[in-house]
């Protein structure tokens, strides 16, 4: 850590520095003298921020005493800094251990109770100002300052406030110098926390627009930083699999003038890896054969070294624990010189790859080669951060020599970067990242024994940390392959399977999850404190562990060192005990329910299955894809034969027969029976006898079949058969009565994950006294009042990525929400349409828990309005007066609504519009889950044990959606909401004009279809 001088009496003191040393709720102190305010008013300041707080809890200064100023003028100094006016006691003496004597004034402000404390010594007046329950960090921050050392002690604090990291990103993002921020933002891209670090960048830009102390900046300097955080932004955007935005970001980046040396260096890295995550090998190719230009010597700000984790763009799918990143100077700055040289390393390393994966390992092994003795010559190799870039180098170079047959080298050199990478980071994604290359290895060289060890102890090392897998999914496709090649001999590995499955969190609901945990954690109940609490006890675990592997590794162990690792073990098992009760009573809460990573063994998943049903969950890694099967007769786990890609294609001739654009019309064609039938087989075959066997499927989809519901997959081939002949003879093609589809005889639920189903299967049913409330037929803006045919959205052709004002005008008629509400009777039904449908009134009812089923029939907007721009998922509602509602219910505004309901309905949810399916295309329909990854799971969060959303605009022609409402809120007392909504279903199944699934298939149960619908009359 760079130390700098502090006050004028005072030895060298860190920019940033750790307050105390134990409790659940980590502070720091970071230097604000980049602020020019600061500057002209104390020679230092640190502004305290804790994991558990959205915004800093203090400040600390050493102010320089001029003459005879007292100290209630040096402290009126201060006033401003104090957000706000407070009221303050007179002072007090207190005793602060190892500074002596000290004057308190307790105060109180508009956001509650305050505190400045104040230690005078010689012409310095040390002062530390801030919420009084922070008091105990503050105190000792300033005991710190004043003594120039990290003053041990505890923090004795109630965790009030955040402790999820992208929280705490965005509060740092507000409140530090920039230069920290672009740090802390390159920390979270290299931890794989890439919606974090979008967060980061996406701020850091915000704020160079809007800073007044931007214009202080030449012309040159601003350019470079609007250009570095647009790159990383780009880069971001790209690994989250949201590559026509990540495009669209780095064209805006080339149209930026820059001639500096990092920063077209920084461009071409970041664009060649958006390349690579692509599969375009000439495009990363062609990128990184450019060569660099532009002045080395350019100082980019500050004081010209910018803190940089040397494996920025090159170790995407590793990293160190976010409680590394957290709050953590590097031990180093680099010069842009050495900026600059160590990019070209990185750029070294993924021209060496894309030339291995070319087929050329021994030209790929030369420049890897190189590429690793430059990078130990920056500074004889003792920058930290190198050490992971060292390691994936030594694993590709490891992958040329297998390549040419050298498997004794190839093995050497796997174990070498494990080593060096456990010595450094242990249990960390970083290492695990390291196990995973040495397990492929172990799987190509047939070692089946030694690679389910490797394996396992990366699945055990994710579940303790409590972590996810989605940045390494297509290094484990190895262990999946030889799960799913060992099964048929060893069935017990169908829970090797199940485990890591659940692991690997796909990139749209990563993000999605880290935006719900972020609402979360920024929440003032009960829950949101559990989880600020666990949140903080578990970074506090990871880093227990990390110390004790650190003093194991030290060496020699004398009589002292393993006091201190037996100190420290009891310290970590402590920390553990208090975690797993946070989380046992964090369980009780659904909105954890829909963010909480935890996992089911085989074993509870089928505890929780009822006779008669059958869970069916599909994982896709690269261009593979597996299944799992669980029923009472046991579990089953295979390989599919079809492609990641071929079902795609399949699912993507489906839906284009279902609802597709054609000239702004929905458009619907005759659907492909064969291709409904084929993709039956490639997902059900192997399994076939055993679904029959079933009468309620839960399906979990991943891949394309997020975009397609499963019940309009054909299950047997007489049907398609007959509809064929009568085609032949003049028939009616859009007639497909006859047809086995498989919704016909399954009920079918649609799960978000196995611990989401289990939760929505053991909540209690909903005690709510009121049966029902319905939103629907908002108010139009000006202009005509269209009828809309379908309650897909409307595509915009806006620049600023709104939506378009005509989607207002398309509203859902309210005939849906009557006829529901007279179908269910019971006490206290309620509508809310027009004018009185706001977001802002629907956020404001403090009564929405009273009702057991809300019923939205509005547009639901969860795509994103055009290419290029982020999908926001939201509700339509009306505009409120005097511009107070937005006219959108956004997912993050529903997740934090307080229901107690057995049924959230979304009768107009498109979750594959036009511009969404380009999105989804680009990703390779990998990442996407449309609702599934958005409202679904806000509403779940906030309480609904299930949800009805649809696959595409639900339809208005033979008033079809109206009548399917219609049936399935016709059903009896105690009728499972699955068996309503099939009974609803196969009665326009079986009417000629509605037999068509695009009529009666869209609507899917998110949740647990078993559940009764109605429970009392």
């Amino acid at each position: 850590m760079l130390s700098a001088q502090g006050a004028a009496d005072r030895p060298l003191l860190q920019d940033s520095f750790r307050i105390g040393s134990g409790g659940g709720a980590l502070c720091q102190a970071q230097s604000a003298n980049g602020d020019s305010a600061a500057r002209t008013m104390f020679d230092r300041a640190w502004s305290v921020v804790c994991r558990d707080a959205a915004l800093p809890v203090g400040q600390i200064y050493a102010l320089r005493r001029d003459g005879e100023e007292s100290e209630e003028a040096l402290l009126e100094r201060l006033a401003a800094s104090r957000g706000g006016a407070v009221n303050c006691s007179a002072p007090g003496g207190v005793t602060l251990p190892d500074a002596g004597p000290a004057t308190v004034r307790n105060c109180n402000g508009r956001a509650g109770a305050y505190r400045i404390l104040t230690v005078t010594r010689g012409k310095t007046l040390y002062a530390a100002q801030g919420y009084a329950p922070y008091a105990s960090a503050l105190d000792l921050g300033l005991r710190t300052v004043m003594l120039g050392r990290t003053v041990p002690g505890k923090l004795d604090i109630v965790s009030t406030g955040s402790g999820n990291g992208a929280a705490f990103a965005r509060m740092q993002a507000a409140a530090l110098d920039p230069q920290t921020v672009l740090a802390e933002g390159y920390r979270r891209n290299a931890s794989g926390n890439y919606a974090e670090a979008a967060e980061f960048f996406d701020s850091l830009a915000d704020r160079l627009a809007r800073d007044p102390d931007a214009s202080a900046l030449s012309p040159a300097e601003r350019a470079n930083r609007a250009h570095e955080y647009l790159v990383n932004h780009g880069l971001q955007l790209s690994n989250l699999g949201l590559f026509d935005q990540a495009a669209a970001a780095f064209t805006q980046a080339r149209a930026i003038p820059t001639a500096d040396a990092v920063q077209l260096r920084l461009r071409r890295n970041f664009e060649a890896v958006h390349h690579l995550n692509q599969q375009d090998l000439p495009g990363a190719l062609g990128l990184l054969g450019q060569a660099a230009k532009g002045d080395a010597a350019i100082v980019t700000g500050g004081d010209g070294g910018v803190t940089l984790p040397s494996e920025v763009a090159v170790e995407m799918n590793s990293a160190a624990p976010e409680a590394q990143a957290l709050g953590v100077r590097q031990d180093v700055k680099l010069t842009p010189g050495e900026r600059a040289a160590i990019l070209d390393a990185q750029a070294q390393q993924l021209r060496g790859t894309v030339l291995r994966l070319s087929g050329k390992p021994r030209e790929a092994r030369a420049v890897l080669v190189r590429a690793l003795a430059d990078a130990q010559r920056i500074r004889d190799g003792r920058v930290t951060s190198i050490t992971r870039l060292r390691a994936q180098l030594l694993g590709e170079i490891a992958l040329t020599h297998e390549a040419q047959g050298d498997f004794g080298a190839a093995e050497g050199q796997l174990h070498q970067a494990v080593n060096l990478i456990a010595a450094q980071y242990p249990e960390t994604l970083a290492l695990n990242g390291a196990r995973a290359r040495l397990g492929a290895f172990l799987v190509r060289r047939g070692r089946s024994g030694e690679a389910l060890e490797t394996y396992r102890s990366i699945m055990a090392s994710t579940t303790a940390s409590r972590g996810t897998l989605t940045a390494m999914a297509n290094q484990l496709q190895p262990y999946f392959t030889l799960l799913a090649a060992e099964m048929p001999r060893r069935p017990e590995l169908a829970a090797d399977m199940f485990e890591a499955s659940q692991l690997l969190v796909r990139p749209g609901a990563a993000e999605t999850l880290e935006l719900l945990s972020r609402e979360l954690s920024a929440g003032d109940g009960e829950a949101a404190r559990l989880f600020r609490q666990s949140v903080s006890l578990s970074r506090d675990v990871e880093r227990g562990r990390i110390a004790l592997a650190l003093l194991r590794e030290a060496g020699k162990i004398d009589s002292a060192t393993r006091d201190e690792i037996a100190r420290r073990q009891a310290d970590v098992d402590a920390l553990a005990r208090d975690q797993a009760a946070t989380l046992n009573a964090l369980a009780a809460f659904p909105q954890y329910r829909a963010v909480s990573p935890q996992a089911l063994t085989l074993g509870d998943m089928r505890a929780t299955l009822k006779s008669g049903e059958g869970y069916y969950k599909l994982a896709q890694l690269g261009d593979a894809l597996y299944a799992l099967w669980i029923d009472g007769q046991g579990a089953t786990g295979f390989r599919l034969a079809a492609s990641a890609s071929d079902v795609a294609r399949k699912v993507a001739a489906l839906r284009e027969t279902i609802s597709i654009e054609v000239g702004g019309v929905q458009t619907t064609y005759a659907l492909d029976l064969p291709v409904a039938r084929s993709l039956y087989l490639d997902l059900f075959g192997p399994v076939d006898e055993r679904l029959k066997g079933v009468n309620h499927l839960i399906f979990e989809p991943d891949g394309a079949m997020l975009q397609l519901p499963v019940n309009l997959l054909v299950a047997s081939q007489p049907g398609v058969d007959a509809y064929q002949a009568r085609i032949a003879q003049g028939g009616d093609e859009f007639d497909f009565r006859g047809v086995d589809w498989l919704g016909r005889d399954h009920a079918v639920s649609t799960a978000l994950s196995a611990r989401a189903f289990r939760d929505a299967r053991l909540t209690a049913p909903s005690g709510a006294p009121q049966s029902y409330i319905g939103f629907g037929d908002n108010a139009p803006l000006a202009g005509p009042k269209l009828t809309a045919l379908t309650r897909g959205a409307l595509l915009s052709d806006r620049d600023d990525c709104g939506w378009s004002p005509a989607q207002w005008n398309r509203p859902i008629p309210a005939t849906e929400l009557r006829k529901a509400a007279q179908s269910i009777g019971g006490e206290g039904s309620e509508l809310v349409t027009g004018g009185d449908f706001t977001d802002q009134a629907v956020m404001a009812r403090g009564d929405l828990d009273r009702f057991r089923i809300l019923h939205f029939a509005t547009h639901g907007l969860v795509t994103p309005p055009r290419a290029g721009c982020p999908a926001r998922p939201a509700l339509l509602t009306s505009f409120g007066p005097g511009g107070a509602s937005d006219g959108l219910l956004q997912f993050g505004e529903i997740f934090d609504l307080r229901l107690n309901a057995d049924l959230v309905v979304l009768s107009a949810c498109d979750t594959a519009g036009a511009a969404g399916a380009e999105t989804t295309r680009a990703a390779g329909l990998s990442g996407g889950g449309g609702a599934l990854d958005g409202l679904v799971r806000a509403f779940i969060g906030a309480g609904s044990r299930s949800v009805i959303a649809s696959h595409w605009p639900a339809p208005e022609e033979y008033q079809a959606t109206e009548r399917l409402m219609s049936g399935l809120f016709a059903a009896t007392s105690d009728q499972p909401v699955g068996e309503a909504l099939r009974a609803a279903q196969i009665r326009l199944m079986d009417d000629a004009d509605t037999s068509h699934p695009f009529y009666w298939s869209g609507f899917a149960i998110i949740g647990d279809g078993a559940r009764p619908l109605i429970t009392r009359r």
